[in-house]
């Protein structure tokens, strides 16, 4: 009983400077677009660096998802023909992510040589 009121209050402090961060973060992301304002330069530098050479995030993520989902297909499919519990889900999930990443990768080098 006391681990659990335990990790209750350990979720709700994270969660609580989670958030406090995120306000922090955007807080201070204001502040320093209104100096530049007030200096009189252009508030898009700071948009200049975030999406280079058009990355997608959408098409990384979709592939990383089918990759994970993927990933617990064949861990599934490897504890129940050889028995190999929890390491085959770990292993497939961190193999079908990081193909799905990898394949994402090659799609948008693709679309920037073109």
């Amino acid at each position: 009983m006391g681990a659990a009121v335990l990790g209750v209050i350990t979720g709700m402090v994270a969660v609580i400077g989670i958030f406090a961060m995120i306000i922090y973060l955007r807080k201070y992301q204001n502040d320093e677009r209104m100096a530049m304002i007030e200096k009189g330069i252009s508030a898009d530098l700071l948009n200049a660096g975030r999406n280079p050479r058009g990355v997608s995030f959408s098409l990384r993520a979709s592939l990383l998802l089918i990759g994970i989902g993927l990933g617990f297909l064949f861990g599934y499919f490897l504890d129940r023909n050889y028995d190999m519990e929890e390491v085959g889900y770990f292993s497939m999930l961190f193999i079908f992510g990081g193909i799905g990443l990898g394949l994402a990768y090659i799609i948008e080098e693709r679309k920037i040589k073109n």
